[in-house]
């Protein structure tokens, strides 16, 4: 019977498999990828659509109206009672003072003027609309 000596035990447990943990950083990747796009959330808008086409200007500020007639300023809900307060306190230091509206083409023609009527009472000098732009085929 042949005995091994300690330098060779040692060198056979220093060897690591390391197989299993590529498969298993491989699932995590995997599990990273599929979910990674469902993670990302945002405010969904069907917007109207126009023949032209308006990007907003780096110094405005968008207001989103959504289908449920939720007003969302800077990703956060904001009530339409305090939007007047809360328009007035954003432009509070600022010369220029423009608002783009994105509102969903759901929304009745009555509650976007509500809208920008608050939004022309906090001291707002221009206010765009934001739209898609009409596929030309």
């Amino acid at each position: 019977m042949k005995v091994q000596s300690r330098h060779q035990l040692h060198s056979n447990l220093a060897e690591i498999n390391i197989t299993p943990l590529v498969d298993v950083m491989l699932v995590l990747l995997i599990i990273f990828m599929v979910t990674a796009p469902m993670m990302q959330t945002g405010i969904t808008v069907k917007l109207p659509s126009a023949e032209t086409r308006t990007n907003p200007s780096s110094g405005g500020l968008v207001l989103t109206l959504t289908k449920d007639r939720y007003i969302y300023m800077n990703e956060q809900i904001v009530n339409l009672y305090f939007l007047e307060s809360r328009l007035k306190s954003h432009f509070l230091n600022s010369d220029k003072k423009i608002v783009f509206l994105k509102a969903d083409k759901s929304l009745s023609y009555g509650y976007v003027i509500e809208v920008m009527d608050i939004i022309k009472l906090a001291g707002v000098d221009t206010v765009g609309m934001i739209v898609e732009q009409k596929s030309r085929q």
